[in-house]
């Protein structure tokens, strides 16, 4: 947290007659895999999310992020739509999980095996499995990066599903509202082009899976690791 946040917001007053400023909390997400069930060959093994949480006075983090992206492109590599893990070069990867080593976001992934999908959850369809996804990573974590009175801001990708994209809006709405507790929960829908944290949840996130799936990913030990908080595999793993 950034020593010049000031301290002029709406306060909370301790049992012990202290006072705590209530933060802003980042939740950045991002998601991986599909959301077909059917068990196509063509399909994801998973559908799960990732998020990379930054407290309040991260504009340092944001900058240094743009920085690198302004960087790579003076050196010839072009990024419209920002860094993404799976298509970006190793050379790439290198310097983004470097800048993510020294920024140390807490990390958390949730993995559902499809295969091992509810009875129930097969029969409601994809939208189903995108809100109990959902569902599942987000209750916990919020309450252990925010206490009552917090304002929390859940940034996530663009969704993927374009046929499906106003129902998965509402879904993760209203999770967001069910899990909000005496806490200020807005999400916000963006294109992960537009935002470091973005980028970072989905580096953690492809780090994490590929070290699920027992695929070589030198730098899940010492820029993704040492602040995973939570890899959450409910329906057991491949």
């Amino acid at each position: 947290m950034s020593a010049a946040r000031k301290l002029s917001k709406s306060q909370l007053v301790r049992a012990d007659g202290g006072h705590r400023v209530m933060a802003d909390i980042f939740i950045y997400a991002d998601e991986t895999g599909d959301l077909d069930m059917s068990g196509s060959p063509a399909s994801s093994n998973y559908f799960g999310f990732g998020t990379a949480v930054f407290r309040d006075g991260h504009g340092d983090e944001l900058w240094e992020g743009l920085r690198l992206r302004c960087r790579l492109e003076a050196n010839g590599i072009h990024l419209p739509a920002g860094m993404h893990a799976k298509n970006d070069s190793r050379a790439t990867r290198n310097d983004v999980y470097d800048l993510i080593r020294s920024q140390a976001p807490r990390f958390d992934t949730t993995f559902l095996l499809k295969r091992n999908a509810y009875p129930r959850v097969l029969l409601a369809g994809p939208v189903r499995l995108y809100k109990l996804a959902w569902f599942l990573h987000f209750k916990h974590i919020v309450f252990e990066v925010s206490e009552p009175g917090d304002s929390i801001f859940v940034i996530v990708g663009s969704l993927q599903t374009h046929n499906k994209r106003q129902a998965i809006r509402h879904a993760l709405e209203d999770v967001c509202e069910q899990s909000a507790r005496n806490r200020n929960v807005t999400p916000c829908i963006w294109d992960a082009a537009s935002s470091w944290g973005i980028q970072v949840a989905d580096y953690g996130l492809w780090a994490c899976q590929r070290v699920m799936e027992n695929r070589d990913c030198p730098w899940f030990a010492t820029s993704v690791q040492p602040t995973l908080e939570s890899n959450f595999t409910p329906w057991g793993r491949t």
